[in-house]
């Protein structure tokens, strides 16, 4: 018995004139290939959420002073310049305050309000100052920021081109290599990531000065797009 050790690509081009067909207009052989591309930018909106927590010993009276609390955060947000449609409230909540005490009952000895909104910051030279205007408020819960980039359809594009070329680069090495040719692309199949920060290579030191704005570095967001093709070759 003889062993004959073929290589890969010789390999392939016995499984391509098995597979291909010398009649016109049949499909040829078949390659499938997965390339990704990925594309950044400065994000230039910041998501934030800013809220108050207040307790009493009556349940009324948390929810009341809460209420009373979160009307001044209200005020300094819309003060701030944010638009009504980029201010949603996210939560709110009473819950009871307990004394715990061993081998007794859980004593409720008063309350815990929560009122929560999320907040859509478009200018994000501003997100500094506004937050500062939310703690000078009484804010006394203050999350994020989540940045992102307001209008990532053109980066999505330059990443969805930077994978396909990928592709096309890839399918012609293929066809080169068992000496055909690309013939054209079957299927594509698209799939993205979500926004990826990374640290902002030009940041800019804040200056010492007692009222300096909270400082914030915005990075750079990267978005991904994968592709599966299927490409003919003959």
């Amino acid at each position: 018995m003889k062993v004959v050790k073929l290589s890969a690509i010789a390999l392939l081009a016995v499984l391509a004139t098995a597979c291909g067909s010398d009649h016109p207009g049949e499909p040829g052989t078949l390659v499938s290939i997965s390339a990704n591309g990925e594309a950044s930018k400065v994000p230039d909106v910041a998501n934030i959420s800013a809220g108050m927590v207040t307790e009493a010993e009556d349940s009324e009276k948390a929810m009341r002073d809460n209420a009373e609390q979160m009307d001044k955060l209200i005020k300094a947000i819309k003060k701030a310049g944010i638009d009504d449609k980029d201010v949603q409230t996210s939560g709110i909540s009473l819950s009871p305050r307990y004394h715990y005490q061993q081998d007794r009952k859980p004593q409720i000895t008063g309350y815990i309000a929560r009122n929560t909104v999320s907040i859509k910051v478009r200018e994000l030279e501003k997100l500094g100052k506004i937050l500062d205007d939310l703690a000078a408020a009484g804010a006394n819960q203050i999350h994020g920021p989540s940045l992102e980039i307001g209008e990532p359809e053109p980066v999505m594009a330059e990443a969805r081109e930077q994978a396909l070329q990928k592709a096309q680069v890839r399918a012609e090495t293929y066809a080169k290599s068992l000496g055909m040719k690309v013939r054209r692309i079957v299927s594509i199949s698209e799939s993205g990531s979500g926004g990826i920060p990374r640290p902002m290579m030009r940041a800019e030191m804040a200056a010492a000065k007692a009222d300096v704005a909270t400082p914030v570095a915005p990075g750079e967001t990267t978005l991904t797009v994968n592709l599966d093709l299927v490409f003919e070759l003959e």
